[in-house]
């Protein structure tokens, strides 16, 4: 029995040696961390990788050279042992299949799996299928890890044993410091290596620490067009937690112009203008830079990036720009704030009034407290029963608002959140890992979902599930433009140039189809397109106001769900403590619309104007005029004024969308909050002159 399995076992050799030719008999096998290939029970020749570089798959051979998996990479090896090619790949390999004559690569994620032809090796490292690098560090950051791990005595052994990994160059070059030919001989080296657009952001900021700042602009440039061949666009937001993951360019910026050293800072900024202008805190840098180039002289230059600056907001939520979901949800805390203590205020003020004529008719009742043993009773006394009918809609009114800028929140809390989804900010869509995360995210049905759907896979060479998605949006301009690109890349000019005619008839802002068109609109987009996809038609991303819809729907949606099922608000605004305020709103709504058919107590043409009225009247600007519509509006502005303040007395939980450390903004708040006492006392003079009057005639009536 052992002679048959031994057998079998050698039958699928012979029959490899056959139709591979020498070198077929070998068998690599795999031994804790240690490669070993062996011909016959001889060792060939071994290789022992650190456990930091991750998993190593089962190897897999194919025409005389073996292929490992090491973490998210493949590496190919000659009969003797040399490498030969390396194969950079978006998550761990998991295994490898050379049957068939063609080698095949599977890599597993979280939640996903991808499978990936490889270009066979000599001439090999290339990947058939397109690749897209999730953001995370450890894949992206995979071969200057490695190449840290050898100590300065084996530097020279690990350099020998994988020439293609530059960053072992540029460390070889480090030690040589002195020696400048040496040095030169190992940047070049460096740059003749394969890399992916993350492993060139990371070996350029290397060569411009090294002092090589020609070199660093080289590897800068071929960042850009691997990028671009990648698909990755710069009218797709990039997070900093991404970008990060891709060389972390924005902070070797922050870093260069904290040095003052501007000229290196603008190259690098140029490169993100250029492929992520969107990155998380890019207004911010934008701004900075502005402001040194100013300092120095060139307003020229500032003013062409304050320029660009302004040209990112379009697109955005209400183009507020980059900052815009914070912005928004800042606006409706603030609002929310101020409609409550508008209403509150105005609560107070008419108890304050009410006070004495409603003891007056709780007496017979038992009194304030007691009568609360008759609730029913009670209630026909409650202080919001004083007040006229005017007031009490001004009141309603007022909840109404409250409730609403509750559900805005609520919107606005949830947009922001979801709009910093990674698979929403990783620089383009598509590839295993975007797709599992697109998939997890629950868009809502629709135009603005299926456009993402099928751009992710467009981008990805699935050209029939693009068309089906997109058939789900087909009135949607952007999906018009993509459709066409798809009948261009059939050969269908008439029916493509049909198509991008349609998108920008029905969006003449369409930057995308203006340029398939052979326009020149100025876009960041195009621009890139005609720089580094020359001759390829454009693609039509989502902006903000897109991705909003899809990720969370406009308001009006938002609240239409509320109307339909209103005691599910915790779920619908995000936040149980929400939700339980927005209900709240809602009863108290109802019970100042019920106010409105209620009769006012027979005691309340005798409450007058007591001392506690009048001291509410003069600090609550706006709460005693309820009677008049101006009133109302009186109240909401120092309403928002005093929300606005709140942060100079250390509430920040409400802090307004407004820099209140800049002098200018924090004098126009006050002047706003002085206004209002200030139109306030002069209402209130007139008022206690009317009631003055009022009196004496009622005195003279008598």
């Amino acid at each position: 029995m052992r002679g048959q399995g031994r057998g079998r076992r050698l039958a699928p050799a012979l029959l490899g040696l056959l139709l591979l030719g020498p070198g077929a008999g070998a068998e690599p096998v795999v031994e804790g961390r240690t490669l070993r290939d062996e011909d016959g029970g001889t060792v060939r020749w071994e290789r022992t990788f650190p456990a930091a570089w991750g998993e190593l798959s089962v190897p897999a051979t194919l025409g005389g050279t073996v292929y490992l998996g090491v973490g998210p990479v493949v590496y190919a090896f000659g009969s003797q042992g040399q490498t030969l090619a390396r194969y950079d790949l978006p998550a761990p390999v998991s295994a490898l299949d050379s049957s068939g004559g063609t080698l095949r690569v599977s890599v597993r994620g979280d939640g996903y799996e991808e499978r990936f032809t490889l270009t066979p090796a000599p001439g090999g490292g290339g990947v058939q299928e397109r690749v897209v690098f999730p953001p995370d560090p450890w894949v992206t950051g995979w071969l200057r890890r490695a190449a840290a791990l050898p100590s300065a005595e084996t530097l020279a052994e690990a350099v020998a044993a994988d020439p293609l990994n530059p960053f072992l160059a540029l460390r070889e070059a480090r030690v040589t410091r002195g020696d400048r030919p040496a040095q030169l001989r190992a940047v070049r080296r460096a740059l003749a290596a394969e890399l992916p657009f993350p492993a060139w952001v990371q070996l350029a900021a290397d060569l411009d620490a090294l002092g090589f700042p020609a070199a660093a602009n080289v590897a800068l440039d071929r960042a850009r067009r691997d990028a671009a061949a990648r698909g990755y666009d710069p009218e797709v937001r990039v997070s900093r937690r991404a970008l990060e993951a891709y060389g972390n360019p924005s902070g070797y910026v922050g870093t260069l112009l904290a040095q003052g050293r501007l000229a290196r800072a603008d190259v690098w900024l140029r490169y993100l203008r250029e492929v992520h202008p969107r990155f998380e805190g890019s207004d911010a840098l934008y701004a900075r830079y502005a402001s040194l180039l100013e300092a120095q002289g060139r307003g020229g230059e500032a003013e062409e990036w304050r320029q660009f600056r302004r040209s990112l907001r379009t697109g955005t939520l209400y183009n507020l720009g980059p900052q815009a979901p914070d912005l928004v949800r800042a606006a409706t805390r603030t609002l929310t704030l101020a409609l409550a203590v508008a209403l509150v205020a105005a609560l107070l003020a008419l108890a304050a009034r009410a006070w004495r004529a409603q003891g007056d008719d709780l007496r017979s009742l038992g009194g304030r407290w007691r009568s609360w043993r008759r609730p029913l009773l009670r209630l026909r006394y409650a202080a919001v029963l004083y007040a006229t009918w005017t007031e009490r809609l001004g009141l309603a009114v007022l909840a109404a608002g409250l409730a609403l800028a509750l559900a805005a929140w609520g919107w606005a809390n949830g947009t922001a959140a979801r709009l910093q989804e990674p698979a929403l900010n990783a620089g383009t869509y598509g590839g295993g890992w975007g797709a599992a995360r697109l998939g997890d995210l629950g868009l809502r049905p629709g135009p603005d979902a299926a456009l993402l759907f099928g751009l992710a896979a467009q981008l990805d060479g699935d050209d029939t599930a693009a068309r089906l998605r997109y058939a789900q949006a087909a009135e949607d301009p952007c999906a018009r433009n993509n459709l066409a690109v798809i009948a261009q890349a059939r050969g269908d000019a008439p029916q493509a140039r049909e198509g991008y005619r349609a998108a920008l008839a029905a969006r003449p802002d369409l930057a995308a189809a203006a340029y398939n068109l052979g326009l020149n609109p100025g876009t960041p987009g195009t621009a890139f397109q005609r720089a580094l996809r020359p001759g390829q038609p454009r693609l039509c991303f989502p902006n903000d106001r897109s991705l909003a819809r899809a990720v969370q729907g406009d308001l009006g949606v938002t609240l239409a769900r509320l109307a339909r099922e209103p005691l599910a608000a915790g779920q619908t605004l995000g936040s149980p403590r929400l939700g339980g305020a927005f209900l709240g709103a809602l009863l108290l709504v109802g019970v100042l619309a019920l106010s409105l058919v209620v009769p006012r107590p027979a005691g309340a043409a005798q409450q007058g104007r007591p001392a506690l009225f009048r001291l509410a009247a003069l600090g609550l600007p706006g709460a005693a005029l309820l009677d008049s519509p101006w009133g109302g509006v009186l109240l909401l502005a120092w309403g928002t004024a005093a929300a606005a303040l709140l942060p100079l007395a250390g509430v920040t939980r409400f802090a307004p969308p407004l820099n209140l450390a800049d002098p200018a903004v924090r004098a126009a708040v006050l002047t706003l909050l002085a206004a209002t006492y200030g139109l306030n006392t002069l209402a209130f003079v007139g008022a206690e002159l009317r009631h003055a009057r009022a009196r004496r005639r009622a005195a003279l009536a008598r």
